[in-house]
């Protein structure tokens, strides 16, 4: 009988292998969201999606005071640029907003490990280098089919993301960020900082409590939780949009809201690399008005959001 406690001691130290990996990735977590607020740094980092490539440059700053300023500047192509204080883009000269400008790259947003632990399995799956640095693998497995896999490479010395790839349930790339030069720790200066000319104002208004209050939605994604509310003009007439941005800690989506007034618009969908995009006419009381979902998520998730959205007013379909 003196075998049975030595097995339950191989048992015991089988189970908790993967309890100290999983707070081991936790302790990652928990650098990476306080890297991007607490560290500035410089560097070169190349953006790939749908097989097409760029490069840009990033010059990220925090102050004594904790505020954060960030420039970015595509390096191949048309010239672009955004420029960003503290996580709010204040100007845009292109879209580079929407292909490289709004990436998970810096944990300009905050991250839980325990939010995040509720949709993705979290583990260390290993050790790499890139731009010249010594990098631990992370992986976040998600647990149901409504959000894609993340691969992130972080620095061991500063938790800044070096590389992100974004994983189709098959393992197929959809979207890849990759540091191939990094400074961290260097204060980038205020010309560095400064935008140029061609770099267009972005203003995004607060919507009052009563417009948030008029649209809901009767299904998200577990683990999708509504985080931010702005209001813009749409780009093809002149009325305000109101849109909604959901995201899990890792994924986001967006679900704009746009009156017709007569308007005729067709309903769409599309996929275009890890971005889906969903738009339908939604029949109100008010007037018709055009539903368009737009995230990092798989299209039939965008639709059924789509498909959720109405009224507060309204009763939810039996």
């Amino acid at each position: 009988m003196r075998f049975i406690p030595v097995i339950s001691l191989l048992l015991g130290s089988c189970l908790a292998l993967p309890v100290a990996a999983a707070v081991e990735a936790q302790d990652w977590l928990l650098r990476l969201a306080d890297a991007g607020r607490s560290q500035s740094f410089q560097g070169v980092f190349v953006y790939e999606r749908n097989g097409s490539f760029s490069t840009h440059s990033i010059w990220h700053r925090v102050d004594d005071a904790g505020g954060v300023r960030e420039r970015l500047l595509q390096l191949d192509g048309p010239e672009r640029e955004v420029l960003r204080v503290d996580g709010r883009t204040k100007c845009d000269s292109g879209s580079l907003v929407d292909q490289a400008g709004d990436q998970k790259a810096w944990a300009a947003r905050d991250l839980n490990a325990q939010r995040l632990l509720e949709s993705y399995d979290l583990r260390v799956i290993g050790d790499s280098r890139v731009a010249g640095r010594a990098a631990v693998v992370l992986s976040l497995s998600p647990r149901d089919q409504h959000r894609y896999a993340v691969e992130l490479h972080l620095d061991q010395e500063s938790a800044l993301p070096l590389k992100f790839l974004l994983l189709n349930d098959k393992g197929q790339l959809l979207e890849r960020f990759q540091f191939t030069q990094l400074d961290v720790g260097t204060l980038p200066t205020d010309q560095e900082l400064q935008s140029d000319a061609g770099c267009n104002p972005v203003i995004a208004s607060e919507i009052e409590t009563e417009a948030v209050e008029a649209w809901r939605s009767d299904w998200l994604p577990p683990g999708f939780t509504l985080t931010r509310i702005a209001e813009r003009r749409s780009p093809v007439s002149d009325e305000q949009v109101a849109c909604l941005v959901y995201d899990d800690g890792m994924a986001r989506f967006s679900v704009f809201l746009e009156p017709l007034r007569g308007v005729m618009a067709e309903d769409a969908r599309s996929q275009l690399g890890p971005t889906a995009a969903v738009s339908r006419r939604l029949v109100t009381d008010d007037g018709d008005v055009m539903v368009t979902v737009v995230g990092e998520i798989p299209l039939g998730t965008a639709e059924r959001v789509a498909l959720s959205m109405r009224p507060a007013e309204a009763q939810a379909p039996q």
